[in-house]
This record gives structure tokens, C-alpha cells and sequence, in this order.
């Protein structure tokens, strides 16, 4: 299981060069985000080296922000392999919320990152479906 750190902040410009500002002060690496948005405010979801410390330093620096537990599948580089785990999931009637992808520093291989409901059951499914989880 992974902690994935989201932040609530005004869409006007610079917002994200004071995030990551922020992060890489605190020695915090992002391994992977995404960032929805509206006309006045948007969600950066991140998965980074310290989640808890990340979330604390931005509080501090006046940003909303909370940890969920997302899921993290580690998948071959190869046509059609994002499609399996996401397969295995509509057969295990699982909805994904949302995903992004990331990348294992040590292996190379992607990592989709995704969120759903109850992702400690979605985890236990999915290994037992033969999928490798991602820790970090």
C-alpha cells in the first residue's frame, strides 16, 4: 500500500513552484503525480519519498492536505499490460476512482498508481491474481 499526499490549492500561477519548492526543501522526491483542476482550485495528488513529512511542510506553509491509501501495480513496460490489472479489476466488480503512473527507480518498470474503495481488499485481490504491489 502506498500514501499518497493530496493538496487543495488555488489554480493561479506559480502555485506549483511553491509545492515542489516546499517538497524539495524538505528533501522529499515526487515519484509520481496528477493534477486536476477547476477554474479556481485543483487537487495534486503525489505519491512522494515521505508522504507524512510532505504533508506536515506544506500545512505548516498554509495548504490543505490529507494521506489516502492508494495502490501501486507494478506492470512490464509492454503493449496492452496497463490493461490487466485494470482488467482484473472490472472482473473483480472493483472501480478505479483514478490512476497515474509512476515508475520503480530500481527496476524501471512502471508502477500504476490507482485509488479505489476498500484498497486493502483490491490489494489482497490483486495479489492473489498474481499482480506485484509497489511499496514505494
Amino acid at each position: 500500500m502506498l500514501k499518497q499526499l493530496s493538496i487543495y490549492a488555488e489554480n493561479k500561477r506559480g502555485t506549483m513552484e511553491v509545492l515542489t519548492r516546499i517538497l524539495a526543501e524538505n528533501d522529499i522526491n515526487i515519484l509520481g503525480s496528477v493534477t486536476n483542476d477547476s477554474a479556481e482550485y485543483g487537487i495534486i495528488r503525489m505519491v512522494v519519498t515521505d508522504a507524512a513529512k510532505a504533508c506536515d511542510a506544506l500545512k505548516a506553509a498554509g495548504y490543505i492536505c490529507r494521506l489516502t491509501d492508494v495502490l501501486g501495480v507494478e506492470i512490464t513496460d509492454e503493449v496492452g499490460n496497463l490493461n490487466k490489472p485494470l482488467k482484473a479489476c472490472d472482473e473483480s466488480n472493483v472501480n478505479i476512482d483514478y490512476l497515474y503512473l509512476s515508475f520503480n527507480r530500481e527496476t524501471g518498470k512502471p508502477i500504476m498508481v490507482f485509488h479505489a474503495e476498500g484498497p486493502h481488499e483490491v490489494e489482497l485481490c490483486l495479489q492473489a491474481k498474481g499482480f506485484s504491489m509497489s511499496r514505494a
